[in-house]
């Protein structure tokens, strides 16, 4: 019998997916990720919410949103999860950002970005505002390249650097290591546990 577990994934955005895609890989079982659904935002995948359940019939699905600015993870259920949850479907929430799961990986993250580990805080679901909190950190980096993809240009309205989806995707892919990341993280051990040990239903 194969070990191997179909999995449908539904994201907000590119870096989403690519967190996704990377925990799935280390979690230490064999995920095969036939679709990736969204990549257009929170609004869309709620509107889709119901149908990813029932898809979840034929097909496990794998949902994971951010927080944002609910009050909590149950406020944010009780608000997009007015149905009965198949139980192929897993609806996790990134709090309070999938940013802070990247930096959940402490000392990866901070050697990639050329600033001390301690600046970023132990417990990563604490921080208010995940993005604008990299940026920030991303500005003290005494890698030029790394400041210039992440950090808005001077006078522009942007929240972020035009290469920000692409150098933090790379990041996640080639040095994100979950093992560390759920020591700082309490939503993403949550996440990782979910996954650990899921059995598909038939």
């Amino acid at each position: 019998m194969s070990s191997e577990i179909l999995m449908n994934i539904a994201v907000e955005d590119l870096l989403s997916e690519a967190v996704l895609r990377s925990l799935l890989s280390q979690i230490g079982r064999e995920f095969i990720i036939p679709t990736c659904y969204g990549l257009r935002g929170a609004d869309y995948l709620k509107q889709r919410l119901i149908g990813f359940n029932n898809a979840a019939k034929a097909i496990p699905y794998l949902v994971v949103v951010d927080l944002d600015a609910h009050l909590c993870p149950l406020a944010l259920l009780r608000n997009w999860q007015r149905f009965e949850r198949h139980p192929n479907f897993l609806f996790r929430i990134a709090v309070k950002e999938i940013e802070a799961w990247i930096l959940a990986d402490r000392e990866s993250f901070a050697k990639w970005l050329g600033v001390l580990a301690q600046s970023i805080p132990e417990e990563v679901d604490s921080i208010p505002k995940p993005k604008e909190f990299l940026v920030s950190l991303a500005k003290k980096s005494n890698r030029r390249n790394l400041r210039e993809d992440l950090v808005p240009a001077k006078g522009s309205i942007a929240k972020v650097g035009k290469g920000y989806n692409a150098v933090l995707s790379e990041f996640v892919s080639q040095h994100w290591k979950l093992t560390n990341a759920v020591n700082y993280s309490p939503s993403l051990m949550r996440a990782k546990n979910a996954l650990v040990n899921f059995q598909p239903s038939t």
